[in-house]
């Protein structure tokens, strides 16, 4: 195959994956917004385990079908990976909840720096000077948009510590894993989906009777509200293996720069949904500033130089992009 057209083949798979995450992210925060507002489900550990549970039931489909082949990935790894996943399950849903909208909003824009850090310090990358100035233009451009009020408590702050490390780290381990022992994004749900299934439905009820005081089994299921229930879990599952493609074909700091686009995609959608309430001289401007960062990090981070390994830490397996091509 000629190197353009290798070259433009992988642009078009990077740009299905991207929208395949959009889609499927934007659609998921809208079911479950639905979900709480309407019905009062507000057992978002407890959910998150079922959406596990149909991952699950897609992996072992897709291994009767033979679409994902046989695969090893150490236990001691396994488990890395799923502490990691859901401590940011438990711990984003525990920031939340006990700090303000604003707060919350600037942690999870930390995570940009943390995993620039993980990958500095763990992959050796070098960054250049217009990645780093394009990273901080996103940071300032999504900031303005959704930062209103900050205030700050001791155990909000270490919710949220905890929060954005283990996401970090866990978005990390997604593009490490595939990395390491040649795994496709299929291959790499299909080992870590029924762990994080059973761990989650073991401990979801305690912590969200913790978090709401509210029990589920006294939870009234009506046939609209597990009908919404079903319509996440199944949009889960592409919302759970999009991100897995977007981090392995990437890195887990493109996958947090670019995918602040969601964020300013579900301000647009606000607005178009609830009107003028949504949209002020603030957000445009901060939607402006974030895209112009946007497209200069794809620039800046595509050139020569512009992020670049100074040594290679992973000695095993192949370019995940290269897995995902064989799926």
């Amino acid at each position: 195959m000629a190197p353009s057209s290798k070259a433009n083949k992988k642009a078009a798979g990077d740009v299905a994956a991207w929208m395949f995450n959009v889609v499927t992210s934007v659609g998921i925060i809208i079911v479950n917004k639905a979900l709480m507002a309407n019905y009062g489900f507000f057992f978002a550990t407890t959910l998150t385990g079922m959406h596990f549970v149909t991952t699950t039931l897609m992996t072992i489909v897709l291994r009767w079908l033979g679409i994902i082949q046989a695969s090893h990935l150490p236990l001691l790894d396994l488990l890395k990976f799923v502490l990691c996943a859901n401590f940011s399950i438990v711990g984003m849903n525990i920031s939340l909840m006990w700090n303000s909208v604003g707060f919350y909003q600037i942690a999870k824009l930390s995570m940009i720096p943390v995993s620039c850090l993980l990958e500095v310090s763990f992959d050796k990358i070098r960054y250049s000077r217009d990645t780093k100035l394009s990273i901080v233009v996103v940071l300032l451009g999504v900031a303005v948009c959704t930062v209103t009020d900050v205030s700050v408590n001791t155990k909000g702050f270490i919710a949220a510590f905890v929060a954005v490390w283990s996401t970090a780290l866990q978005q990390y381990y997604v593009h490490y894993l595939q990395r390491k022992y040649s795994l496709s994004s299929f291959n790499l749900l299909g080992h870590t989906a029924p762990v994080q299934a059973g761990s989650l439905l073991l401990l979801g009820p305690l912590v969200d009777y913790w978090l709401t005081n509210k029990r589920i089994d006294h939870f009234d299921f009506t046939f609209s509200s597990s009908a919404f229930i079903i319509l996440s879990c199944t949009i889960a599952i592409g919302t759970n293996l999009s991100q897995f493609i977007c981090i392995g074909r990437f890195t887990a700091v493109s996958f947090q720069v670019i995918g602040h686009m969601k964020t300013i995609l579900v301000l647009v959608l606000g607005f178009l949904f609830f009107g003028k309430e949504g949209l002020n001289i603030q957000v445009v401007v901060g939607m402006l500033i974030a895209v112009c960062g946007m497209i200069w990090y794809g620039n800046a981070s595509s050139k020569p130089g512009g992020k670049e390994r100074r040594s290679h830490s992973i000695k095993h397996g192949s370019d995940s992009s290269q897995a995902d091509d064989k799926v």
